[in-house]
């Protein structure tokens, strides 16, 4: 029988982009910076990152802080929509809403079911060996608050609704045995006031 050991995900948004979303702003290189410095004591074995350039870029500039972690381009950790309700799966009051807000995204980035259902087999649950692994995905919004509703067990909606801010790091924990712990979440101690809540409708800044 295969030994298996604790994983501890760590999830982090990329970096401020730009308006074209083809580049990082200062802002954002500057949270990139601070984010892996953070991590400098963090034993990580691997960092994992989307495709598009804002992953990419805050990726490359966490890894220039930490001792040879390797970097690993995925589409799993892309920008996707990773599961498009139904009106009839989402509450009645706020099912409108909701649904519009998706309607307004390209037809490329409403079919991510697929990839969202391998992003958990590839990135979640404990690993083989008897060592603990702790890996960072540097990915966007909507795969972490997939990953979150599955290890809170929540409806497959409900990565709706949790928001993440630029460069802020969450982790979730993967014992062997025991149900998967969300052991934080958007949390920017590392960011000053100036660079924390990029990402985020001035509304929800707080």
């Amino acid at each position: 029988m295969t030994d298996t050991a604790t994983r501890y995900l760590y999830l982090a948004r990329h970096g401020e982009a730009s308006a074209d979303e083809t580049t990082l702003t200062e802002s954002g290189r500057r949270q990139a910076v601070l984010l892996g410095e953070r991590l400098q004591s963090t034993p990580l074995s691997a960092i994992y990152h989307g495709p598009l350039p804002r992953a990419q870029q805050t990726a490359q500039l966490i890894s220039a802080q930490l001792a040879a972690v390797p970097l690993h381009q995925s589409e799993l950790a892309g920008d996707y929509i990773p599961y498009l309700p139904t009106k009839e799966d989402l509450p009645p009051d706020s099912a409108d809403a909701m649904l519009s807000f998706l309607a307004q995204f390209p037809e490329e980035e409403r079919n991510g079911g697929r990839l969202a259902r391998e992003a958990l087999a590839e990135f979640t649950g404990p690993v083989d060996g008897d060592r603990p692994r702790h890996e960072l995905v540097v990915t966007h919004n909507f795969l972490i608050g997939w990953l979150i509703r599955a290890a809170l067990d929540a409806p497959e909606w409900r990565w709706m609704g949790l928001n993440h801010s630029n460069a802020a790091l969450t982790v979730i924990r993967y014992a062997p045995d025991k149900p998967a712990s969300v052991l934080f979440y958007n949390d920017m101690r590392h960011l000053p006031a100036e660079l924390r809540w990029t990402g985020f409708p001035p509304e929800l800044h707080i």
